[in-house]
């Protein structure tokens, strides 16, 4: 299927990939590690051995801030687009492709030495980063009355981050709601030394970050309201007990200059086309096989706008959150 996408694509007009182009792609630290592998091997096909993939991580808002301002092509997101990201791009006349490539199961992650922490229930996460808890939680034993009496130090996204984002409105209900009392990095790397190097740490991060550093990190399992607590994997975020931390990963594409470029059509063509393999690869959660089928699809048959309507929706499952991403082909004009 990916040969005979890159075949459509190729055959729209536009630049030819081995001109020598330059693609700027920018937004979630997140989903860095998953396009930084596509580059990787997309440099080393015959479409892509003259092309220069640039790519920056400056969070999900970030990055989307320069989309729909019409700077870069290409947006990494760990977020569906926002109804104020939205009217952005509509205000400069963009529009654009939105593609789910693969899944997350946001992470909450303790210092390896940590021995009392096991687990954390969403009631107890709420008590420790919500912005009640700014300069009052700061000792473990706050959070949980059976846990030492600890210094407690929080590291976490910046609020660029899409992970940001999303954590506090499935924990807090909203960014609004958040302690400004952490250390923060739009980069996970930062994060990951911020709680790897300090035993009382608690920070949160993409899953694919705590899978590379595992023998750093431990991830706690979560408890959701009147229910068990599931520790983050592959087979928890496949099979939907990963609540409400589980949520799908985008690359937003800018349609006018993709339909302008062949360079562009090229490597997004080959991301997804490999979408499952790169995924994998990066220690992320993939989309079942034949997903990344109707992806392709979206993508060459130029379905546009979102399928979240500018909402947040927190604690979907991957059947769930397909079902909304692809409904915009059930319109007349896609059928």
């Amino acid at each position: 299927m990916a040969a005979v996408l890159a075949a459509l694509l190729s055959s729209c007009g536009g630049r030819d990939p081995s001109s020598g182009d330059t693609i700027a792609v920018s937004g979630s630290s997140t989903v860095f590690p998953i396009i930084e592998r596509a580059i990787k091997s997309y440099s080393g096909t015959e479409q892509g051995r003259n092309v220069t993939v640039t790519l920056s991580e400056v969070g999900t808002t970030g990055g989307l801030r320069q989309f729909c301002q019409g700077a870069i092509p290409i947006a990494n997101a760990s977020r569906p687009i926002s109804s104020t990201e939205l009217k952005a791009c509509a205000d400069k006349n963009i529009t654009f492709i939105e593609l789910p490539l693969a899944f997350d199961a946001l992470t909450v992650v303790v210092n390896a030495r940590n021995d009392w922490a096991s687990e954390i229930t969403t009631k107890e996460l709420g008590r420790t980063w919500s912005k009640q808890a700014e300069g009052k939680v700061k000792a473990w034993s706050q959070i949980n009355i059976d846990w030492p009496n600890r210094p407690l130090h929080l590291c976490g996204p910046g609020s660029d981050s899409g992970t940001f984002d999303y954590f506090n409105e499935a924990i807090n209900g909203g960014k609004a709601n958040s302690r400004t009392d952490v250390d923060t990095s739009e980069d996970d790397n930062v994060i990951v030394s911020c709680v790897a190097d300090e035993p009382n740490a608690m920070g949160y991060l993409g899953f694919g970050y705590f899978r590379a550093n595992a023998n750093r990190l431990k991830a706690l399992a979560i408890a959701p309201p009147n229910g068990m607590a599931v520790a983050p994997s592959v087979a928890s975020a496949q099979n939907g007990s990963y609540r409400p931390l589980s949520r799908p990963l985008f690359i937003y594409v800018n349609d006018q200059q993709m339909r302008a470029n062949d360079v562009i059509r090229s490597f997004v063509g080959y991301t997804v086309g490999n979408g499952l393999r790169l995924v994998e690869e990066a220690g992320y959660i993939p989309l079942p096989a034949d997903t990344y089928r109707l992806v392709e699809s979206k993508l060459y048959r130029h379905v546009l706008g979102t399928s979240f309507g500018g909402d947040l929706p927190v604690g979907l499952t991957i059947d769930e959150a397909l079902q909304r991403s692809f409904d915009q082909h059930k319109r007349p004009e896609f059928r």
